[in-house]
């Protein structure tokens, strides 16, 4: 069995309720998030992560990853 994140989700929009797929973004060599972002056919961002709980609702809240090293 692998490790390795998903590299899509699927959740449902909180504007319209359509399902919007989010796909597992590009990072750095950090380990403590991974980071998914998508927008919906409405035109809403959804954001999503694992890992760190304070740098996730960072990333949720703004859509940037604030590094701690």
């Amino acid at each position: 069995m692998s490790n390795k994140p998903a590299r899509t989700l699927t959740f449902k929009c909180t504007k319209c309720a359509k399902s919007v797929q989010v796909f597992l973004q590009k990072v750095s060599a950090c380990s403590h998030i991974q980071p998914y972002q998508g927008i919906c056919s409405c035109g809403e961002i959804r954001r999503y992560a694992t890992g760190d709980k304070d740098v996730v609702e960072s990333f949720v809240a703004t859509g940037e990853i604030g590094h701690h090293h």
